[in-house]
């Protein structure tokens, strides 16, 4: 099987590489995010592996259809940028890596909590400048304070595991209830009950009609004030000109971002010589108490070496027509 790989960086090769030595597939890489402007390089390919900004839209899966691809390997648990429908018409079968290390992006969400509280990283920037003034570093003790968790799967589950912790009271939201959070004596709360009652909110749900822009101006002005948020999902779940407005207000207290709405255009790059045009994150980024990182939180070799085996492993069920162990893992 011939699988051609887009958004390719050196660590995706170096972990596929290393794994595919025992499922021996060709592995083709670009670095291009995939889209309608390089979706013609594709030659006889049998599966297309894809990112979360690749844009996988009924234009473009056709061509792939066209060209004989036949299946979509997503290398990631999101698939908000795929086009099911088009892809089911189409007769492209599509696949997914549902949890990869879920204790990544949980780790990876309480490093921006604790960044963004106990300011480390002005710590260690006027540490280098032989600047030991402790003003403006004043933060809060994280024990006692009520801990809002929107999304209870496997990442939102781990979180919760690395929160509790630190002494705080930890409530939730999420269509489904886990069991072993209930046991443990989180309380289930609607979603507004979460965003009032929370000093710190961290988002761990997929992008889907009902989430999208779940963090707006309505729901911003029923949080508490100071309230911290933090967002290590989909950038699509914050109304980011309403959280910038919150900031300005002092509504909003601190914000911790790994994913943004407009990502596809700036993470993932070198642009340190470049002159960003997107004025809304340049003024988010001026912002003394917010933290942004560029879609991180899932970046550990454990993380990557899983990704890897599940991707090639995923892609091995289809070659061989064989039923998926993981079903969370077929979409198509």
């Amino acid at each position: 099987m011939k699988v051609t790989f887009f958004s390719t960086k050196p660590y995706d090769k170096e972990h596929f590489d290393k794994i595919n030595k025992e499922f021996h597939f060709k592995l083709d890489y670009y670095e291009t995010h995939l889209g309608p402007h390089i979706v013609n390089v594709i030659e006889k390919s049998d599966a297309v592996c894809a990112f979360v900004n690749d844009k996988l839209n009924a234009d473009v899966l056709e061509v792939l259809a066209s060209k004989g691809v036949k299946y979509i390997a997503m290398r990631c648990a999101g698939f908000n940028n795929v086009d099911l429908d088009a892809a089911k018409r189409l007769g492209l079968r599509v696949c997914r890596v549902p949890a990869y290390s879920p204790q990544a992006v949980a780790e990876h969400a309480m490093a921006l909590i604790l960044t963004l509280n106990r300011k480390t990283n002005k710590a260690y920037n006027r540490v280098r400048e032989q600047n030991f003034s402790l003003n403006g570093l004043t933060g809060f003790n994280i024990h006692g304070k009520t801990v809002g968790i929107v999304g209870t799967g496997n990442i939102g589950q781990a979180f919760y595991d690395v929160i509790s912790g630190f002494g705080c009271r930890v409530i939730a939201y999420d269509v489904y209830e886990n069991p072993r959070l209930v046991k443990a004596g989180v309380e289930y709360l609607p979603l507004e009950e979460v965003f009032a009652q929370s000093d710190i909110i961290s988002l761990h749900c997929p992008l889907m009609e009902s989430t999208h822009h779940m963090i707006n101006k309505d729901s911003i002005k029923h949080m508490k004030k100071g309230v911290m948020i933090v967002n290590t999902s989909r950038g699509g779940l914050i109304d980011t000109k309403a959280v910038i407005h919150g900031l300005k207000y002092k509504h909003i207290g601190h914000l911790g971002i790994d994913v943004y709405e407009q990502e596809e255009k700036l993470f993932f790059r070198d642009l340190s010589h470049t002159i960003i045009e997107d004025d809304t994150i340049q003024l988010l980024m001026s912002f003394p108490n917010v933290v942004v990182t560029a879609h991180q939180a899932f970046l550990t070799r454990e993380a990557l070496e899983e990704i890897a085996i599940t991707t090639l492993t995923n892609l091995q069920h289809f070659q061989k027509g064989e039923e998926f162990e993981n079903k969370a893992a077929l979409l198509v």
